[in-house]
C-alpha cells in the first residue's frame, strides 16, 4: 500500500475515533428526536407519515443499523401515529423514551452509519483529488475535512447536513465526469448519484442551477467552435443532461414509492392538505395534491410536498440568537461570521494565503480578455467547478433568514478546502525544474526544494499541527466548538447559540452531574431532544421563566437563556414573564459540557 494511502487510512482512522468517542453519551439533540422515530417508521412500516420537510435516506440507514442492533419497539397505537400530522415530536419521545425501550442504544446505532457515512465522504474525497491534483493536495484538504470541529460535530448525528455534503459532492463529481466523457455508461452513472443526492437533503436541489453554468462553461471551454457548432453541442449535451435528470427522478420516485407503500393514500393526501393549507403560491399545492390523488405518481407528490415545505420553512425564518439580538429575520452577516469563527483560526490563515498567490500571480490584474478566461476554465475546470459551487450556494444561504446553524453551509466546505490545498500544494511545489541539464542545474534545484523553501514548507506544517492540535483539544465538544477569534469556546454562548453551541447534547453529563453530587431535585429549563424525566426520574422539576424564581439547583440550556435575555430585535416581542429576568443577578456554579449553565439559587 502506498505511504501517502497509509497516511490517509490513518487520518480517517483518527476521524472516526473522534467522531464515535464524542458521540456515545451525547444526548439525542433537537433534529434527533423526529429524524430516528421518522427513520424507524420508513423502514419497520414503509410508511412515510412523519418528518416529510426531509428526504428519507439519511433517516432510513440510520433506523436500518438500529434496528438490526436492538431491534426495538416502535409503537403505533398511539395518536401521534395514528391521528396527528406529522406527530415526529411527540411519537419521538414515545418511541425513544416512554416504550420501554433503551433510549440511548437506539441513539447510538442510529448515529454509527451517519459516522461511516462521514468516514466514506472523506476517502472518496481524497481519493477524488488525489486523482486529479496529486497526493500532497488530497491529504492536505483531508486534514482540513477530518479535523474540521462542524464536519465532526455534525458527521456523527442522525440529522442530513452530512448528508447534503457528501449530496453535492457526488453530485459535482459525477457531473463533471459526464461532461468529460458523455457516454453511455457515465450518463446513467450521474442520474443515479444525481437521485441519489436529492434523497439526501432538499437543498441539494441547487445542483440543477449549478450543473446548467457547469454546462454553459463547459461549452464556453471548447476550442475551434464556430457559433453554430457551439449550439448544437449544447443542444446535445442538454439533452444528455436532461437524461440525467429523468434517471435522478426515476431513483427519487422509487425510493419514495418503497416508504411510502404502506402509507394510505387517503391520509397522505389529508396530511399534505394540511401541511400547504398556508403555502401562498397555490398552483403549486395543486400540482402537489393532483400526484398524490394518482396512485403512480404519489411517491412523486411526497417528495414535492417535502420541497415545498423546505422552502415555505426558509422564507418564514427561525427564531434565533446572534451577536446579542433575537430575531427571525435573520441577517446578512450570520452564515459568514459564524463561518469565521466556527472553522479553526488555522485554515483562515492557510485561506487568506491561497486568495493572495492567487490573486499575486502575473498579469492577474491586467485586463483579461475572454480567449483568456476561457483557456484557464478550460485548465481549471473543476476548480471553476468548485468556485460555482461555493458561489450559488453561499448566495442563496446569505438571503435566506433561516439562521439556525453553520451546519447549512456545511456543503461548501469540502470544495473551500479543495480550493486552498490547491493552491498552498502549488505555491510549495512551483519552483521545482522540469529536468535539471546539469550537475550546477541540479544543485539550484536542490537549494530551491531543500533550503529556499523550507521556511514555507515549515509554516505550512506549523498551521496544520495547530489545526489538528486545536480540533483534538475541542475533543469532545466539538459542536459547541468556537476558535480564538470569538475567545474560544467557553465564550461562543456570546455569539450564537442553537446548533452552533447548545443542541441538547449534554443531558446525560447533567444527569451524571446529578447522581455524582447527590442532588435530590434540580429545576430544568432543557432544549434538546432528550428526555429529562428519562435521565434525572423523580430529581427532575420541569421549570420556565414564567413560574417565577426557582431555589435550589437550577439548571438551564444555554439556547433557552441567551433567547430570553437576547435583546428584541424590531418587529419582535418577547412577554415580560419569559424574559427570566430573576436570574440576571446569580452566577452560575457549574457548567455542563459548556451548554447547561447550573445555579446554586436561594
Amino acid at each position: 500500500m502506498p505511504k501517502v494511502t497509509i497516511l490517509a487510512v490513518f487520518i480517517l482512522t483518527v476521524m472516526f475515533i473522534l467522531m464515535l468517542g464524542s458521540a456515545w453519551n451525547d444526548s439525542a439533540i433537537m433534529d434527533e428526536l423526529a429524524h430516528i422515530p421518522a427513520g424507524f417508521g420508513y423502514v419497520r412500516h414503509l410508511d412515510f407519515r412523519l418528518n416529510p420537510e426531509h428526504p428519507p435516506l439519511v433517516k432510513a440507514v440510520s433506523a436500518l443499523f438500529a434496528q438490526i442492533a436492538v431491534r426495538p419497539h416502535f409503537p403505533t397505537d398511539t395518536s401521534y401515529w395514528r391521528d396527528d400530522v406529522n406527530g415526529q415530536w411527540a411519537q419521538g419521545t414515545k418511541f425513544l423514551y416512554e416504550s420501554g425501550n433503551d433510549a440511548d442504544r437506539i441513539i447510538f446505532w442510529s448515529r454509527v452509519p451517519m459516522i461511516l457515512l462521514t468516514v466514506l465522504f472523506g476517502w472518496l474525497f481524497f481519493y477524488w483529488i488525489r486523482k486529479r491534483f496529486g497526493s500532497g493536495t488530497a491529504l492536505m484538504a483531508l486534514t482540513f475535512f477530518a479535523f474540521s470541529p462542524t464536519i465532526l460535530a455534525h458527521g456523527r448525528f442522525v440529522t442530513t447536513d452530512i448528508g447534503a455534503a457528501f449530496g453535492f459532492f457526488i453530485g459535482v463529481a459525477s457531473f463533471l465526469a459526464f461532461l468529460e466523457k458523455p457516454d453511455r455508461y457515465r450518463i446513467p452513472a450521474a442520474g443515479i448519484l444525481f437521485g441519489t443526492a436529492q434523497l439526501l437533503k432538499f437543498s441539494v436541489i441547487l445542483l440543477i442551477p449549478i450543473y446548467a453554468i457547469l454546462l454553459i462553461a463547459w461549452i464556453g471551454t471548447r476550442q475551434r467552435l464556430s457559433g453554430a457548432e457551439r449550439l448544437r453541442l449544447l443542444a446535445r449535451m442538454a439533452g444528455k443532461s436532461l437524461a440525467i435528470g429523468v434517471i435522478g427522478l426515476a431513483v427519487i420516485w422509487v425510493v419514495y414509492g418503497v416508504f411510502t407503500w404502506n402509507y394510505p393514500q387517503e391520509r397522505q393526501l389529508r396530511d399534505a392538505e394540511f401541511l400547504l393549507g398556508s403555502y401562498g403560491f397555490r398552483p403549486a399545492v395543486e400540482l402537489d395534491l393532483a400526484l398524490v390523488r394518482h396512485r403512480f405518481t404519489r411517491p412523486l407528490g411526497e417528495y414535492l410536498l417535502g420541497l415545498l415545505m423546505v422552502q415555505q420553512r426558509s422564507a418564514g425564518g427561525n427564531t434565533a440568537f446572534f451577536l446579542g439580538q433575537v430575531s427571525a429575520a435573520g441577517s446578512r452577516w450570520y452564515f459568514p461570521l459564524l463561518y469565521l469563527l466556527k472553522e479553526p483560526l488555522p485554515m483562515h490563515i492557510l485561506t487568506f494565503v491561497a486568495v493572495v498567490l492567487a490573486l499575486s500571480r502575473p498579469r492577474f490584474f491586467k485586463k483579461r480578455g475572454l480567449e483568456r478566461c476561457r483557456a484557464w476554465m478550460a485548465g481549471h475546470f473543476p476548480e471553476f467547478a468548485a468556485l460555482t459551487v461555493i458561489t450559488v450556494y453561499w448566495a442563496f444561504s446569505i438571503r435566506s433568514p433561516l439562521n439556525i446553524g453553520v451546519r447549512h453551509v456545511l456543503p461548501t466546505f469540502p470544495f473551500i478546502y479543495l480550493l486552498v490545498s490547491r493552491q498552498i500544494v502549488r505555491a510549495l511545489t512551483s519552483s521545482r525544474a522540469a529536468v535539471p541539464r546539469d550537475w550546477v542545474e541540479r544543485l539550484r534545484e536542490l537549494y530551491r526544494t531543500y533550503i529556499a523553501s523550507l521556511p514555507r514548507y515549515l509554516a505550512v506544517v506549523a498551521l496544520l499541527v495547530w489545526l489538528v492540535a486545536g480540533t483534538l483539544s475541542a475533543f469532545p465538544s466539538f459542536l459547541s466548538y468556537y476558535n480564538e477569534l470569538a475567545g474560544g469556546t467557553k465564550n461562543g454562548w456570546r455569539i450564537a447559540v442553537d446548533s452552533n453551541y447548545d443542541w441538547g447534547q449534554d443531558l446525560v453529563r447533567l444527569a451524571d452531574f446529578v447522581k455524582k453530587n447527590n442532588i435530590p431535585k434540580v429545576s430544568l429549563d432543557h432544549f434538546g431532544g432528550g428526555s429529562p424525566r428519562y435521565y434525572l426520574g423523580e430529581r427532575f422539576e420541569p421549570w420556565w421563566s414564567a413560574r417565577g424564581p426557582a431555589h435550589g439547583i437550577f439548571a438551564i440550556s444555554v439556547s433557552l437563556r441567551q433567547g430570553a435575555w437576547g435583546r428584541q430585535a424590531p418587529g419582535f416581542a418577547r412577554k415580560p414573564e419569559d424574559s427570566y429576568e430573576w436570574l440576571r443577578p446569580y452566577e452560575p456554579i457549574a457548567e455542563i459540557g459548556h451548554s447547561i449553565l447550573v445555579y446554586d439559587l436561594p
